[in-house]
C-alpha cells in the first residue's frame, strides 16, 4: 500500500509487526496512538493498549476513545485507494461492554456498500471475545482542498 507510515517501536506497539497508521495525524496520535496491520484476508485491524490516560473518572476506557477508534477503522475500511480521503456523514454506535487499563482493544470494519458518492460500513471494537462497541457509518469521499 502507498500509505505514509512508520514502523512502530516494538516497545510501544502492543503487537509485533503493527505500525502506527498515520504518524502525522495529531488528534489520532494524541488520542491513541492506534496501531494497524492489514491482515491476510485484506481486512484492516487496529489495536490499542489501554493506558490510564485512556480511562474516564470511573476507571474504564472512555467511550469517546472507542468512538474515535471505530471512526478511524471504518474510514480506512471504506477507502477504495490508499490516498482517498473520506469524511464521516453519520456514525451510529452502541456501547455493549467496557474495558479497563491494560486491556488490548481491537477494532475491525466491513464495507457493506459503496456508491460513487457514499460508502456504508459497519464494525466492532472488542477486547478479546468481548464486544465493547458496535457501529455503522455513512462516509463521503472528498476532494482535498
Amino acid at each position: 500500500m502507498d500509505i505514509k507510515r512508520i514502523m512502530s517501536d516494538p516497545a510501544t506497539s502492543p503487537i509485533p509487526g503493527y505500525v502506527l497508521y498515520d504518524p502525522v495525524d495529531p488528534f489520532e496520535n494524541h488520542a491513541g496512538p492506534f496501531f494497524w496491520a492489514e491482515l491476510a484476508d485484506g481486512t484492516h485491524h487496529f489495536v490499542l493498549k489501554a493506558e490510564k490516560r485512556h480511562c474516564n473518572s470511573h476507571g474504564i476506557v472512555h467511550g469517546g476513545l472507542l468512538m474515535t477508534m471505530i471512526d478511524l477503522t471504518l474510514v480506512i475500511t471504506a477507502k477504495s485507494k490508499p490516498r482517498e480521503q473520506l469524511v464521516t456523514v453519520s456514525l451510529n454506535s452502541e456501547f455493549v461492554s467496557s474495558a479497563n487499563r491494560g486491556d488490548l482493544i481491537e477494532a475491525r470494519g466491513e464495507l457493506t456498500r459503496r456508491t460513487r458518492s457514499l460508502a456504508f460500513v459497519r464494525g466492532q471494537v472488542a477486547c478479546g471475545d468481548r464486544v465493547l462497541l458496535t457501529a455503522s457509518a455513512v462516509l463521503k469521499p472528498i476532494t482535498p482542498r
